[in-house]
């Protein structure tokens, strides 16, 4: 008996399944779909909704070629089909053409934005496929004429011999339609430093900011069309960590970092998006030397309270990566910037010494992102910062100071208990210093926090 086996085509995505068909007197029985085989070997796990039959009476019934906005499985319960496809997806293989003969052995994965279409070659042949999205009414979606002589289709039998509907003998010339769009990668706070950072690391997403979509309201949520987009960047977040402790900042910190991310999860599930969320080392209280990934949460203070609730619930979400940094720095306000600033005006700082970690620029976070999604890498939790030796605050404060002419002992070195007096600040971690050997076992390298550092503040001269 054959084997359960995947072989690609021309078309990417556009994958043959060759079944295993046990025959016998009495007829066959096969595995039509079978997650977790199919999965493992190759197969998108694209979540089927819904499964349709569609019967052809007699010999020549001719369908398509039709681009439905959802991922097909497509098979026959019995006879032969003729079953091509076309490319409509924009980019280089537009157009690019596949057929095959299909009877019960056969299946075939059919990815969103490629034109479907099938010839019966038999009486009575039944045709079934799984969509990962439910049919309702009045979705609009490109076809392609049948006779198109551009692809060119080896229709085995002539297409004025065939029974075919009115509406797909008046379908469109291959010159004459608009290509379908592939799936735009979605950043959610796109107006702060890792958002923008995030925009230039994948230039085709569409950025949006709260005013655009605000994931603390329901109906925005409900009404977004998820269905445009594959991939979902969340940099959204209430990062105000002394002011989380205030009555409303409290509200406004679960509400963006807990509530926001655990509706995301659900609505990835829902329509099989993959979600990348940002997460922080305050979600730990910092008494270990070092963080692994799998280490309990114990957070101290609201703001690290409402990270990890987010965290828990980006976790249930299928296709999940999450992302813990720490000490981040992008273009706009910063901690390096403000030492920067203060180093250029003559003004000599206190600076927290007892306080290590690595810094993490937007841009290498960007990059580590980019490299996990394009890599396929496994999901879930990764540590995501720069390279290099740990570091204390008033390290890289005496770093900029260094790098900007001055005399590194021109920053003052304190503990965190002298700093805080008389001061109302939430707790932060003694050590932020997050391990990266996860990350690195993905292919990724790490850039050193100190040549980051002075990149940024030569680039920004």
């Amino acid at each position: 008996m054959p084997d359960l086996m995947i072989e690609t085509t021309p078309i990417p995505g556009l994958l043959v399944v060759h079944l295993d068909l046990r025959e016998d007197a009495r007829g066959f029985f096969k595995e039509n779909w079978q997650r977790e085989k199919m999965v493992a070997l190759g197969l998108p796990d694209f979540g089927p909704v819904q499964n349709n039959i569609s019967f052809n009476a007699t010999r020549g019934a001719t369908r398509g070629i039709h681009t439905e906005p959802w991922d097909k499985f497509v098979s026959v319960a019995n006879g032969r089909i003729f079953a091509a496809w076309v490319d409509m997806r924009e980019g280089e293989t537009f157009g690019a053409t596949f057929h095959v003969e299909m009877d019960p052995s056969v299946a075939v994965f059919v990815p969103r934005g490629v034109g479907n279409s099938y010839q019966t070659l038999d009486d009575g042949v039944a045709y079934s496929y799984l969509v990962n999205q439910h049919w309702r009414p009045g979705i609009a979606y490109p076809a392609l004429d049948l006779a198109d002589a551009t692809v060119a289709i080896p229709w085995p039998i002539p297409l004025a011999e065939c029974e075919i509907s009115e509406k797909d003998l008046s379908n469109p010339r291959l010159q004459d339609t608009v290509p379908v769009g592939r799936p735009r990668p979605l950043v959610l706070g796109a107006e702060g430093q890792l958002g923008r950072a995030l925009l230039e690391a994948f230039p085709h997403a569409l950025g949006v900011s709260r005013k655009e979509l605000d994931l603390t309201d329901p109906a925005a949520l409900a009404a977004w069309p998820w269905h445009d987009h594959e991939l979902v960047l969340n940099a959204a977040a209430y990062t105000a960590v002394d002011a989380a402790e205030t009555p409303d900042g409290r509200v406004a910190a679960w509400a963006a970092n807990a509530a926001g991310p655990a509706a995301l999860a659900r609505l990835a599930d829902e329509h099989h998006l993959t979600l990348v969320h940002f997460s922080s080392e305050y979600v730990f209280d910092g008494t270990a030397a070092e963080h692994p990934e799998d280490e309990p949460f114990s957070p101290l203070g609201v703001y690290a309270q409402s990270k990890a609730a987010g965290d828990v619930a980006v976790a249930t979400a299928e296709r999940h990566y999450l992302l813990r940094t720490s000490w981040v720095i992008g273009e706009g306000r910063n901690f390096v910037r403000t030492m920067q600033s203060l180093a250029e005006k003559g003004v000599s700082p206190q600076v927290v010494d007892d306080q290590v970690g690595r810094l993490t620029f937007a841009h290498e976070l960007a990059r580590a992102t980019r490299h996990l999604v394009d890599t396929a890498a496994p999901y879930g939790t990764y540590n995501v910062t720069n390279g290099g030796a740990t570091t204390s605050w008033a390290d890289v404060a005496a770093q900029v100071f260094a790098l900007s002419g001055r005399s590194r002992d021109d920053v003052a070195r304190i503990s965190t208990e002298e700093y805080a007096a008389g001061k109302q600040l939430a707790p932060r971690p003694a050590s932020s210093v997050l391990p990266l050997t996860k990350l690195e076992s993905t292919g990724f390298v790490p850039v050193d926090a100190m040549a980051a550092l002075s990149d940024y503040l030569t680039d920004s001269r």
